[in-house]
């Protein structure tokens, strides 16, 4: 796959149709269809199929089902990789917060959330990944990551020197003050490109989301923040900067030796 020193991403922050994979699905498909220049990445929110359900019996996929299949579709249509979380299914009894990247050939990278919010229960439902995941793509280094993992900074440290930290997200109202915050933390302490992606409305159970999707560069500068309405938000990111900034200040070579266990 060629390498571009440019990546340009393309952010979707919608409302989600509660435990309605189709709408969902048929929703997020209209908003794709109508990016009209060439992105080389779709970003969709954390369980985009579903809403943050627990309700795992009626909403679980296999990578072989429905939306994987249309993920696999879309991206060989649009040429981007298609990027987002579901729930899915293996072997008849455990039960994942998947996020899938799927390239534009149809292979997928995946990565199971590691730190499952127990303020609901989600560790009673799900099985915590117990690996982080580096995404290669045109010759960028990308780590994805959920939602309640964007509280843990020794999970995304950049010790693999990655170029995006990556991070889809339910990520409601009350606390939505920590989403801006720590997000601009993990740009600044890994000197990396971060996008959050989360989405906006209320949900089932009465949580409400503002979105607040944004993306930050290796400063810590806030270079886009939509929030409280629906958008697909089109940044692109330049490698040959993050780079120049990274030779110049140096930081993470000063890092202490700590590893993750």
């Amino acid at each position: 796959m060629k390498k571009n020193n440019q990546l340009k991403i393309a952010s979707i922050q919608a409302d989600l149709v509660w435990e309605n994979p189709s709408e969902n699905r048929k929703r997020f498909q209209e908003k794709i269809t109508k990016i009209k220049e060439f992105v080389d990445v779709i970003v969709l929110p954390e369980m985009f199929t579903t809403g943050f359900t627990m309700n795992v019996l009626k909403c679980a996929e296999k990578m072989d089902g429905t939306t994987v299949l249309w993920m696999q579709n879309l991206a060989k249509e649009t040429q981007a990789a298609i990027v987002g979380s579901i729930i899915i299914i293996i072997e008849d009894k455990n039960y994942y917060n998947r996020l899938l990247f799927v390239h534009p050939s149809g292979e997928i990278d995946s990565y199971d959330k590691r730190h499952l919010f127990t303020l609901v229960g989600e560790e009673k439902v799900f099985t915590a990944g117990k690996n982080q995941k580096i995404v290669n793509y045109k010759g960028w280094k990308i780590c994805p990551l959920i939602c309640y993992d964007l509280r843990f900074p020794v999970w995304a440290r950049n010790t693999q020197n990655y170029d995006v930290l990556l991070y889809v997200a339910n990520w409601p109202k009350p606390r939505i003050t920590a989403w801006d915050t720590l997000l601009k933390a993990r740009a600044i302490e890994n000197m990396s490109y971060v996008i959050g992606v989360n989405r906006i409305g209320k949900d089932a159970k009465e949580n409400a989301y503002t979105g607040n999707s944004s993306v930050y560069n290796c400063l810590g500068k806030e270079l886009c923040k939509i929030i409280e309405k629906e958008s697909v938000t089109i940044i692109s990111l330049d490698k040959n900067y993050q780079q120049k900034i990274r030779n110049k200040f140096n930081f993470l070579a000063d890092k202490d030796d700590s590893i993750l266990t």
